[in-house]
């Protein structure tokens, strides 16, 4: 088996939780064979209070098909 990896950011105003949720949710709707995930770095855009925006950026990895 031959793995790919790709680097996602994911953002949500919630958690840092969410935000990985929706970087992942996304690979797995436009890619196949996702097989796992791993949190790289997290941050938070600071520039207004009220309004907080997690980020937290994976690596996910997929099987690549034969062929590729």
């Amino acid at each position: 088996m031959v793995f790919k990896k790709v680097r996602l950011t994911g953002t949500s105003t919630e958690s840092f939780a969410a935000a990985a949720d929706d970087a992942i949710d996304r690979a797995e709707q436009t890619l196949d064979n996702v097989m796992w995930a791993e949190v790289v770095e997290q941050g938070v855009e600071i520039a207004s209070v009220d309004g907080r925006e997690y980020q937290t950026e994976v690596e996910v990895a997929f099987e690549l098909e034969n062929g590729e």
